[in-house]
């Protein structure tokens, strides 16, 4: 098993197929998989062996994987990371509020297995936090107001070719305000940036809107 994979990963996933591929995909670079088959079975393996990532697919019978994830960020803050994955919620929204809950990464189905295996290798490898919740990231406070708008764009889930369009911009001067806001934020990729920017968000409206995790699960 690698080094930085502590308890291995969690697959959760109610089609035996794709959890054998994923299973199979994994252990083949040297991680060690557990697979479960239900939500409500998550935390109960959790709390007996915390594992370093856990890949989450949304529609679970029972307990769904957005109520998993919200009760695991609850009681482990960001020391797990948490990817989605969905073949049936895949829509912008869909990624944006899987992020905003706290997830880590989203992906949809078919998963190219390449990407799979880079997104999970980065975030079992990236410094993991102390358990409490507590993030080292930057602050959105450093971003200039271009930066803020192409991190808003990214949000809804626009492509970078979009952002340019929308922005007038070119493509190539977007990417550039991409590396310019992971490095601001401390993050290594777009996801993370985003679920930051929504988290930060989320917390200052708080007391003003209501819960996003009602409209999620509906």
């Amino acid at each position: 098993m690698k080094n930085n994979a502590g308890g291995g990963i969690l697959l959760v996933d109610d089609n035996d197929g794709f959890l054998s591929f994923v299973s199979e995909l994994l252990e083949g670079i040297g991680y060690a998989t557990t697979q479960l088959t239900s939500g409500a079975a998550v935390l109960p393996a959790v709390a007996e062996k915390r594992p370093a990532a856990i890949l989450l697919d949304v529609q679970l019978p029972g307990l769904n994987g957005y109520e998993v994830c919200r009760e695991l960020r609850n009681r482990y803050g960001d020391s797990i990371a948490i990817v989605f994955i969905s073949g049936e919620r895949t829509e912008a929204l869909d990624r944006a509020g899987g992020l905003l809950l706290g997830a880590d990464d989203y992906l949809t189905k078919p998963v190219d297995p390449g990407e799979l295996i880079a997104r999970v290798t980065r975030l079992v490898e990236r410094p993991h936090s102390n358990g409490n919740g507590a993030r080292r990231n930057g602050s959105l406070d450093a971003l200039t107001q271009r930066e803020n708008e192409v991190l808003g764009l990214l949000a809804e889930g626009l492509r970078q070719e979009e952002i340019a369009e929308r922005l007038v911009i070119t493509s190539k001067t977007v990417a550039t305000h991409i590396q310019r806001i992971l490095g601001k934020l401390e993050v290594r990729s777009r996801a993370q940036a985003v679920s930051l920017a929504l988290r930060e968000e989320r917390d200052v409206s708080a007391h003003a809107q209501a819960d996003p995790f009602d409209l999620l699960i509906s």
